[in-house]
């Protein structure tokens, strides 16, 4: 996979991941999700680079905000759900 969406309960705790995440260094950006991969409720989460994934959500969680699904993206855009 060459990025990942962290999936957030809404856009505005998307956005506070990600500004949380660039003040920490780490390039991030506020995204919707894949429309095949997506369920009821919430559809944005913050897209972070593939070795950025463990210490983005080591960080959101520390700042108290919930994670929710991981959903992977491989070099041609496809979408995977990854972690429930």
């Amino acid at each position: 996979m060459q990025h990942y969406i962290i999936m957030c309960r809404s856009l505005t705790y998307a956005q506070r991941a990600s500004r949380a995440l660039e003040r920490s260094g780490i390039f991030a950006s506020t995204t919707k999700a894949p429309q095949e991969v997506t369920k009821e409720g919430c559809n944005y989460g913050v897209k972070v680079r593939a070795h950025d994934l463990d210490r983005s959500i080591g960080l959101i969680r520390n700042i108290g905000l919930p994670t929710g699904r991981i959903i992977g993206l491989d070099e041609y855009g496809r979408a995977l759900v990854v972690s429930e």
